[in-house]
C-alpha cells in the first residue's frame, strides 16, 4: 500500500500518530496527511482538492517518480472532548451521527477511485482511507437485521465486492447502489487511545489497483 510508489500508508499513519492524537476536522487531517507524506519523501508532490470528473474533486493527488496515487480521506467522529497529549490542544469533536451514510460515502469513494484508476497507465493507484472513533463503523452488528445499509457495512473482516444495493426487504433504490469491480477485504488498525468515551480511534485503508472493470457481479455479491 504505497503512495506514489514510495511512501507506505502505514508509515504515514504512524508518523501522524507520533505527532498528534486527534484532528479538528477532515480538512485538518487531510492537510496533516499530505504534509507528512511529502516530508517522508520530498520527491512526492501532493495536491489537495484536485478536479476529477463530474462527480467532484479528489481529496489528494500524489505524484512522484514511482507513479501517482489518488486518495479519498474521510474523518468521521463520535462526540469526544479532551486534550491531545502531544500538542496540548483542546478538542471538542462533534457527533456525525449517521453511520449508514458514512458507510455509503466510503463505498462511493471506492467506486470513484476505481474510475480514476481505470484506463490510466500504470503505475496508477488509489487509496480510500477512513479515520474514526465511532465503534459502530468497525464492529459487526449484534444482529443481522435487514437495514438499508446492510450491504455497505464496513466492520472488521468483511469484504466489499460486486453490486451493493441500498435498501431492505426487496425495496431497493437503484440510484444509491454501487458497483465495485475489485474485491476489498477490510482490516482495521488502531490509531490512538484517549481518555473518556469514544477515546479509541481506528483507521481503515483500502488500496485500489484496477485496470478495466470485469463483467458486473450479481446484486448482493458484497454481503457477508
Amino acid at each position: 500500500m504505497l503512495i506514489a510508489g514510495t511512501v507506505p500508508v502505514p508509515t504515514v499513519m504512524a508518523e501522524l500518530r507520533a505527532e498528534r492524537s486527534v484532528f479538528h476536522s477532515e480538512a485538518d487531517l487531510q492537510h496533516a496527511f499530505a504534509w507528512t507524506a511529502h516530508r517522508l519523501d520530498p520527491s512526492v508532490q501532493v495536491r489537495l482538492q484536485v478536479p476529477h470528473d463530474q462527480h467532484g474533486h479528489l481529496d489528494l493527488l500524489c505524484r512522484g517518480p514511482g507513479g501517482r496515487t489518488a486518495i479519498e480521506l474521510t474523518y468521521l467522529t463520535a462526540r469526544w472532548g479532551g486534550v491531545d497529549p502531544h500538542t496540548g490542544e483542546r478538542y471538542d469533536l462533534r457527533d456525525h451521527a449517521a453511520a449508514d451514510l458514512a458507510r455509503h460515502r466510503f463505498v462511493t469513494d471506492l467506486e470513484r477511485l476505481e474510475r480514476f484508476c481505470r484506463g490510466r497507465p500504470p503505475p496508477t493507484t488509489a487509496v480510500a482511507l477512513l479515520l474514526t472513533n465511532d465503534p459502530a463503523l468497525w464492529q459487526a452488528p449484534a444482529t443481522d437485521r435487514p437495514t438499508r445499509d446492510r450491504e455497505f457495512r464496513l466492520h472488521e473482516g468483511r469484504s466489499l465486492r460486486g453490486v451493493l444495493r441500498w435498501g431492505s426487504d426487496e425495496r431497493y433504490f437503484p440510484p444509491d447502489q454501487r458497483h465495485l469491480a475489485g474485491d476489498y477485504p477490510l482490516r482495521w488498525q488502531d490509531f490512538t487511545r484517549l481518555p473518556g468515551p469514544h477515546g479509541r480511534f481506528r483507521w481503515l485503508a483500502v488500496p485500489v489497483h484496477t485496470a478495466d472493470a470485469p463483467t458486473p457481479a450479481e446484486p448482493g455479491a458484497g454481503r457477508d
